[in-house]
C-alpha cells in the first residue's frame, strides 16, 4: 500500500517507496504513477483513463515525499513554481566523510543518455544546492539539503564530485557495499496550492533502517 499523506480534488501527496520507479521504464516493474492511477480509479469508480500529472521526480532507489496533480491546470501551475524556485524540496542524505558544517555546491552537470549517468562538465547545465551538516558519527555525515536547481542525479553527483559520496550509492560511490541501500530521502516539500494559493508543507520522519538509525536520538 502507498502511504497517502494528503489528498483533495486537485492534489495527491504520497510517500514514494524505495526501489520503485516513478514512471514506467524498461524494467517493466510496477511504477508509482500507474499504481496511483489505479488507486484513484478504484476509489472514485472512474471510467476510462485517469489523469495524474507528474510534476517532479525521484530516482528509483530514493524514497520520500512527492506531489502529483489531479488536473492539467494544477500540473501546469506546479510546474511554474518549480521553474520559479518557489516549490521547495528538502532532502536528507548520509555522506561518507566529515563534511564542512555548511556549504554551497555550484557545478555544471551533463547527462550521458547512453548509460544514464551524469558528470560534471563545462558543457553541462548549472546545478546549485545548499547543505547543512546535522551530525557526524563514525565518519558518516548526516546532511540536510536544499536544492536550488533540479538536475538529474544532482545530489548524488555533486556530493561525490566534492569528495563526499552518498552512503550506498551504487552508481557514484566507488566504495559502496554490495547490498547497501542509498541513504538519500526526500523529507519535506513546501509549495503554494495551485488553486487556493495557500502555502502547504508536508514532511516525513527519517527512515528507521540502516544507516539512518545511528543518528537517532
Amino acid at each position: 500500500m502507498i502511504n497517502i499523506i494528503y489528498e483533495d480534488n486537485h492534489l495527491l501527496v504520497v510517500e514514494k517507496p524505495i526501489n520503485v520507479p516513478v514512471q514506467q521504464d524498461i524494467s517493466q516493474d510496477k511504477d508509482l504513477l500507474n499504481m496511483l492511477k489505479k488507486y484513484l480509479k478504484e476509489k472514485y469508480h472512474k471510467p476510462g483513463n485517469v489523469y495524474l500529472g507528474l510534476v517532479h521526480r525521484l530516482d528509483r532507489p530514493v524514497g520520500g515525499i512527492m506531489v502529483f496533480a489531479k488536473t492539467s491546470k494544477c500540473a501546469s501551475r506546479l510546474g511554474k513554481q518549480i521553474q520559479n524556485h518557489t516549490f521547495i524540496k528538502t532532502y536528507y542524505a548520509i555522506v561518507e566523510g566529515n563534511i564542512e558544517n555548511k556549504g554551497i555546491f555550484k557545478d555544471k552537470l551533463l547527462k550521458d543518455t547512453n548509460n544514464n549517468t551524469v558528470i560534471v562538465s563545462e558543457k553541462g547545465k548549472e546545478a546549485i544546492l545548499e547543505y547543512k551538516k546535522i551530525k557526524c558519527i563514525n565518519n558518516l555525515s548526516l546532511v540536510q539539503i536544499n536544492l536550488k536547481t533540479g538536475r538529474s542525479h544532482q545530489i548524488r553527483v555533486q556530493f561525490s564530485y566534492h569528495g563526499y559520496p552518498l552512503y550506498g550509492d551504487h552508481r557514484y560511490n566507488m566504495n559502496v557495499q554490495e547490498k547497501s541501500q542509498i541513504a538519500l530521502f526526500a523529507q519535506k516539500i513546501s509549495f503554494a496550492h495551485p488553486i487556493t494559493n495557500e502555502i502547504l508543507s508536508f514532511e516525513l520522519p527519517l527512515p528507521k533502517r540502516k544507516p539512518w538509525e545511528i543518528f537517532e536520538g
